[in-house]
């Protein structure tokens, strides 16, 4: 017998606050899972980086920019954005996205600026 399915609406999760802004963690590591699943409203994130962590936006309303490296990026929904491990990034403007997250998430974010307004400068050392 395998791993039981697990079935979650979004609004019975709770809503947090973190680097990227409102998110809701509905699949997380401590489900056991391989992948994580959040929905996150962004409108001015802080810039951050996972060390482990590959993630895949999925917008799905709204319309802002990602910034990826010090490349802003425009985004809207059904824009789709893979985001490899070390990437500095972080979202403006204000649009919901689904995040998918491999493996599942585990705290592995690393915050180097409090917006996303510029990601010149930007050091991860």
């Amino acid at each position: 017998m395998g791993q039981k399915p697990i079935v979650r609406h979004e609004m019975d999760v709770p809503l947090l606050t973190e680097a990227c802004g409102g998110s809701r963690r509905i699949i997380t590591a401590q489900d056991g899972t391989k992948s994580s699943l959040h929905v996150v409203s962004i409108v001015d994130s802080k810039l951050h980086y996972h060390e482990e962590t590959e993630e895949i936006y999925y917008v799905t309303a709204g319309w802002g920019y990602m910034n990826i490296d010090g490349e802003d990026y425009e985004v809207r929904p059904g824009t789709t954005i893979h985001i490899p491990p070390g990437a500095v990034h972080g979202g403006r403007g204000g649009f919901v996205t689904i995040v998918l997250c491999t493996p599942a998430f585990m705290e592995d974010q690393f915050v180097v600026a409090e917006s996303s307004m510029t990601g010149e400068g930007v050091d991860k050392d």
